[in-house]
């Protein structure tokens, strides 16, 4: 029962991504809202819609590992699994002058969330902070496009133009509330069978949320890279996940800490350790979570900026990677002594 939950929230995220994604553009495309602001604006949120209510949905029944796991593994699957999968199906050119302020943007955020994991200071304060960066990265980055004709300027237009949504506003609503609902009942379903498959058996809630749940919560992203790629616009990939790893830190952990703070440490019963932190307590995201988040940014940048290309080859080394990392992640691949002890 729990699997089928799985699959159902599955298709439902799947679904509800994309209607919300189209719906949401075809009514801004209506009221004359500017590819750039589309691109910016709705493209990135409406593809991180699915972590978000997942991740919120989670934190409600208690599942604090499926939360942050969502966020950390949807990040490491944009890169790894989405980018790798989009570079096979056409080699990526990369523009670094049009990538530098957001490269700039999602290395600060990571940066934020691996000190926030370290202090475990996922409190309302930092929720607030978060989403304080992202209103201004937002704004200042409209602000300076809208200037003249930057490269940033072209990526994020390029994202809107993908988007395929021939709708009127009355059509576009309807679809775009349909997704959302999609989204809501996807997540539930999503949340519920994910904890139900990590009881049975036998693994850690944040295994199943960097797994599983950030697999199907990354799809919306997925679609749209593929778009991009058979359009011969693969290089509006690279913006897309970009933009969507630091909508997933700064968006959907600032208004998941905000709405409810949250600890990351766990007592050695398994009960989170809250406030009053028990003695012996460790923290639910491993240091090979950690390292896959950075290890994976690195790979963007090394293959994606330095050398202006993503070629095929490099695209089945992310999925390579992503693989290894899986099979890290459920105990398949034994782990050296040197890293087991971190």
């Amino acid at each position: 029962m729990d699997y089928l939950m799985v699959v159902a929230g599955l298709v439902l995220l799947i679904f509800g991504g994309e209607g919300l994604v189209r719906g949401s553009v075809a009514v801004a495309r209506k009221l004359n809202i500017s590819e750039l602001v589309i691109g910016l604006t709705l493209v990135g949120c409406g593809t991180s819609m699915p972590e978000l209510v997942t991740s919120l949905r989670a934190i409600d029944t208690g599942a604090v590992g499926i939360s942050i796991g969502n966020v950390m593994g949807s990040n490491v699957a944009n890169i790894l699994l989405v980018l790798g999968a989009a570079a096979l199906v056409r080699p990526i050119l990369t523009n670094p002058s049009a990538l530098k302020r957001d490269a700039a943007v999602v290395i600060v955020a990571t940066a934020a969330l691996c000190w926030l994991i370290w202090l475990d200071a996922f409190t309302r304060l930092s929720g607030f902070l978060l989403l304080t960066v992202l209103v201004l990265y937002i704004a200042l980055s409209l602000i300076a496009d809208q200037r003249g004709d930057t490269p940033e300027a072209e990526m994020h237009v390029g994202e809107g133009e993908i988007v395929e949504a021939p709708y009127g506003i009355v059509k576009g609503l309807l679809i775009a509330l349909a997704g959302l609902a999609g989204i809501v009942f996807g997540a539930r379903f999503m949340v519920d069978g994910a904890v139900g498959i990590a009881r049975d058996i036998g693994v850690s809630e944040a295994v199943i949320g960097m797994s599983i749940v950030a697999i199907g919560t990354s799809l919306p992203e997925l679609a749209t890279s593929l778009a991009a790629a058979r359009s011969g616009k693969a290089d509006v990939a690279m913006g897309n996940i970009i933009g969507s790893n630091i909508f997933n830190i700064l968006g959907i952990l600032g208004v998941t800490a905000l709405v409810h703070p949250f600890s990351v440490m766990q007592s050695h019963t398994g009960d989170i350790a809250g406030e009053a932190m028990q003695a012996g307590a460790q923290s639910i995201v491993s240091s090979t979570d950690i390292g896959a988040v950075i290890l994976s940014l690195f790979l963007l940048f090394l293959f994606g900026i330095t050398g202006k290309r993503i070629a095929r080859w490099e695209g089945g080394l992310l999925l390579a990677g992503y693989v290894l990392y899986m099979g890290l992640l459920f105990n398949l691949i034994p782990v050296p002594a040197l890293f087991s002890n971190v």
